[in-house]
């Protein structure tokens, strides 16, 4: 593999950054002190930075020479609500908190980048380094978007890689198209007419209309939908009733839908709305039905996933690069960037051994031999991008 020496010689060190912000996990807009370490890595540096972005956000500018242009590199900062399992030495200090999907690696790698590209970069113009809060379910991406991200930081393109366990170590995966699915949540509260158990012919049953709907949701995918699109509807809730001899005046209904395509998330809520209101309607109860889009497709686009491919061929091998991984199911707010500019969402190996279990797991760990890979990856991307120093 052709990593950049300095990078391979600061493993112990990044890998004791890593291991600090890994016991130290803080959730959705709360990274303050995640974001102030970042914040004083960069000036340390030499960059320029900026605080504050959608709460807690970072953005560090480095420009060499004279060019004009200018790309942006992505990591999240944020970790999730979880009890941590692990037993090591920088296990989470935080009750209930832990990074178990190693965004404490990706922000490792994308300062150690940031680092190497101010001493030794070989480029002309602007890289901006992008610490982005709040990936996991509260859309750091689209605030940050909505604060003015590219406004204030005009780029041509936008770059971010995740650490995938169960791929090998010193291995990538990255194609054109759909990376990783869209994340929409929904609710249906279902209200009839309650009363004793005794005497259902008195009531309007919610909880069999409800029942209804469910299974009548389970025919959406397969016999609504083209077959040849994938999409996937989960009901995961249903709530109704406290007593036994008691039926309930309400019921609600929550899941979940993903899909590849923002045509494909308006065909699902129309039809699930469809179907809800008409089984009520037919049965005599009042349906309430929301859909919120949380998250759109990661995708994309065909000339920066190329060169995010040809950058990770460079340095591990074409051999060990898949360009045509299967897209995941799995959902990322770095959706929100890419609708906004174009650009490419790698996966890196995080490999199969301790601590590989897949992420958003209690017992997983980001594995500390990627780092000089992952942060080698970054540079070369920015040099790549941009026309070399003269």
């Amino acid at each position: 593999m052709k990593i950049i020496d300095e990078l391979l010689s600061a493993k112990p060190e990044l890998t004791n950054w890593r291991r600090d912000i890994h016991a130290h996990p803080e959730i959705a807009f709360e990274e303050h002190r995640t974001a102030k370490i970042v914040a004083e890595k960069l000036e340390e540096f030499g960059l320029e930075v900026e605080t504050g972005i959608a709460g807690t956000g970072v953005v560090g500018r480095l420009t060499k020479g004279r060019g004009n242009r200018a790309i942006g590199l992505r990591a999240d900062l944020d970790a999730l609500p979880i009890q941590e399992a692990n037993e090591f030495d920088h296990k989470s200090t935080y009750p209930g908190k832990m990074h178990a999907c190693g965004h404490d690696g990706h922000t490792t790698m994308l300062l150690g980048a940031a680092r190497q590209l101010a001493e030794n970069g070989e480029f002309e113009g602007t890289v901006y380094f992008i610490f982005q809060p709040a990936e996991e379910n509260e859309g750091g991406g689209r605030a940050m978007v909505e604060d003015g991200l590219f406004e204030r930081f005009p780029m041509e393109a936008v770059y971010a890689m995740h650490n995938i366990p169960g791929i090998q170590v010193g291995k990538f995966a990255v194609k054109s198209g759909p990376m990783m699915a869209a994340f929409d949540i929904f609710e249906v509260t279902v209200t009839g007419q309650g009363g004793h158990a005794a005497m259902p012919h008195l009531t309007i049953d919610p909880v069999v209309i409800g029942s209804k709907i469910v299974d009548a949701y389970q025919t959406v995918v397969s016999r609504i939908i083209d077959p040849i699109e994938p999409a996937v509807l989960s009901v995961t809730q249903f709530h109704g009733g406290d007593a036994y001899n008691v039926i309930p005046n309400e019921v609600e209904i929550k899941g979940c839908t993903r899909c590849f395509s923002t045509r494909l998330q308006g065909q699902l809520e129309t039809e699930m709305r469809r179907i809800a209101e008409e089984i009520c309607a037919a049965w005599g109860a009042s349906c309430k039905f929301k859909y919120e889009r949380r998250y759109p497709p990661t995708v994309n686009t065909e000339i920066e996933a190329r060169l995010a491919g040809d950058v990770a061929a460079e340095i591990v091998g074409a051999d060990n690069v898949n360009l045509k991984p299967k897209p995941a199911m799995g959902s990322e707010d770095f959706a929100y960037l890419l609708q906004e500019k174009p650009g490419a969402y790698i996966w890196i190996g995080n490999g199969d051994g301790e601590g590989s279990c897949m992420v958003h797991n209690p017992g997983y760990d980001f594995n500390d031999e990627i780092l000089p890979i992952g942060a080698t990856w970054f540079v070369r991307m920015a040099e790549k991008s941009l026309p070399t120093l003269s």
